[in-house]
């Protein structure tokens, strides 16, 4: 049992009984450093605060949000390490909601009732396997994953029966280096090996990053088919089927998906607004109607989903129902972010569908207005802000909100379709004078960042880049640029702790937006150099002096 002594544990259970009894196992298998979350948002303070070894959580939670929902959130927003250990507690035979919690990968399920005794057994076998991955998410959690492929390598020879997740997490991180080609071989060899249905699909993911939609499809059709159950496969279909252009059987995939595993919010959003954009709003209404009672009960709630769902209802001619979703929002997240600017917006949907252009000319004025003072608001609503001011003889307010889009345009994709909101109000010519304007606008960034830098005014060069990410998280030059910026400083000026949480956060970033940039492989190549020429890297995480 000395094994576990020094481990931190988090029991998130809303019974103060099973608290304790989990707590006594706990403790007889020998933690001692645990601590108690009695519901999701309890147990995401927790987590936000430290991070633990061990999370142990109850599957039925009170207060409306269930032990998958709350995994969901916390892999979304990064709020556990790779080394936490997840553990599923449940007495749930439910098969949807197992497959749900299943595909975000917990690290382990035990079923209630159990005992201290097979508590052990599943932890310490948890542990075994992170103590063999442990220097390869070392070197992952620095950014070093250069290193940390060849760290699998390494582990696959001296822990032959972990082969299989180390090839697996070697072909990750190549995807995640921007080297499918590199990964495609792994996956194909995994295949062939033992017909593994997630090695099939990481061969569609590397022909999907590079384009060849076609042939991903053919893959993950085929997976689908042969395997029902699959979700993963179904999520990745739909994502191509999109890229094609082809919405509606991207609809058909996703309402599958959620056939089988009927809890996970993103899932369900992502159907919601695809339903939208093909116009069957009687599937996007009921869809947003359950991502909005969902998420009701999360930290990160998001009040586009409010919005989403009074675009729905004004598309179906209900803005009786609208105008209810709207005071929901403003009574159940007034004060929090973009409540305001979602609010006002969707307002104006309603009072232009009843015609009360009094009203909404005074919502469109305070949509504008709220948009200014805030940040992290979609594009695609930023796109129906514009398209009803540009219904409503307000111009000036939509070029400015779509030169914000342009400028910070994620893909061409994005570009295409706010081209399209001047173009069906039959302003083509206003569209190009602010894709112009929105072109130079970056490069002229782009430009005074790397004239400062070449000054030798490095920190300059990073205070101003940094300012153009905040204004513009989503374009990939500015955040290419930016990375390039912070790792010159560092190299030229000297070490930084926190420049350096930056440069691995904006490398992240640009993998993210651009994750076949041929440029990729020279960025992270300078951020190991700097990681090496200041002892950065693996030894120092493993105790050698500063």
């Amino acid at each position: 049992m000395n094994e576990l002594e020094g481990l931190t544990a988090l029991i998130v259970e809303p019974h103060a009984g099973m608290r304790a009894s989990i707590h006594n196992m706990l403790t007889l298998c020998g933690l001692s450093k645990i601590e108690h979350a009695a519901s999701s948002n309890a147990a995401i303070k927790h987590l936000g605060l430290k991070s633990f070894d061990v999370v142990l959580c109850e599957y039925d939670l009170d207060g409306g949000q269930d032990g998958q929902q709350l995994l969901e959130d916390l892999r979304h927003h990064k709020l556990m390490t790779m080394t936490t250990m997840f553990i599923m507690v449940t007495a749930e035979g439910n098969y949807s909601k197992v497959v749900s919690a299943a595909e975000l990968a917990p690290t382990d399920y035990i079923l209630k009732p159990f005992t201290a005794d097979l508590l052990l057994e599943r932890i310490g076998r948890a542990l075994d396997k992170r103590n063999v991955f442990m220097p390869v998410y070392q070197l992952m959690e620095e950014g070093n994953q250069r290193e940390a492929i060849d760290a699998c390598v390494g582990g696959m020879r001296l822990h032959p029966r972990y082969a299989v997740d180390f090839l697996r997490l070697r072909a990750e991180l190549h995807l995640f280096l921007g080297e499918p080609e590199l990964a495609e071989p792994i996956y194909q060899q995994l295949f062939d090996a033992k017909a593994i249905a997630w090695a099939r699909l990481g061969l569609a993911k590397t022909l999907f990053l590079r384009e060849r939609f076609d042939e991903a499809r053919d893959i993950l059709t085929s997976l689908v088919e042969s395997n029902k159950k699959f979700v993963d496969a179904y999520d990745w279909l739909a994502r191509t089927h999109a890229a094609i252009g082809e919405l509606d059987k991207s609809q058909a995939v996703l309402s599958d998906a959620v056939a089988v595993s009927p809890h996970a919010v993103r899932r369900l959003r992502k159907l919601g607004e695809v339903a939208l954009e093909t116009g069957d709003t009687d599937t996007a209404e009921k869809v947003l109607k359950q991502v909005v009672s969902k998420a009701k009960y999360s930290t990160f709630r998001d009040p586009e989903d409010h919005l989403k769902l009074v675009q729905t209802l004004v598309k179906k001619g209900d803005p009786v129902q609208a105008a209810a979703v709207i005071r929901d929002l403003d009574k159940s997240m007034g004060g929090q972010k973009n409540t305001a600017v979602c609010s006002a917006i969707s307002s104006a949907m309603v009072h232009e569908y009843t015609g009360n252009d009094v009203r909404l000319e005074e919502s469109l004025s305070a949509a504008l207005t709220a948009c200014r003072l805030t940040s992290g608001l979609s594009p695609e609503v930023k796109m129906e802000l514009a398209r009803n001011c540009l219904q409503n003889n307000m111009e000036d307010g939509a070029a400015e909100v779509m030169s914000e889009v342009m400028r910070n345009a994620a893909n061409g994709a994005v570009m295409a379709k706010a081209m399209a909101v001047f173009e069906h109000a039959g302003r083509t010519d206003l569209a190009l004078s602010v894709a112009h304007d929105s072109r130079q606008a970056v490069v002229d960034l782009v430009a005074a960042g790397a004239a400062k830098a070449n000054e030798g005014d490095y920190r300059g060069s990073v205070e101003l880049m940094l300012e153009a990410v905040g204004k513009l998280p989503d374009n990939p030059q500015v955040v290419f640029n930016a990375a390039v910026a912070v790792l010159k400083c560092l190299e030229n000026v000297g070490w930084d702790a926190q420049l350096a949480q930056d440069a691995l956060g904006l490398i992240d970033n640009v993998r993210r937006l651009d994750p076949v940039n041929p440029k990729l492989p020279a960025l992270a190549g300078l951020h190991q150099q700097i990681l090496t020429k200041y002892d950065k890297g693996a030894r120092r995480k493993a105790g050698a002096p500063a």
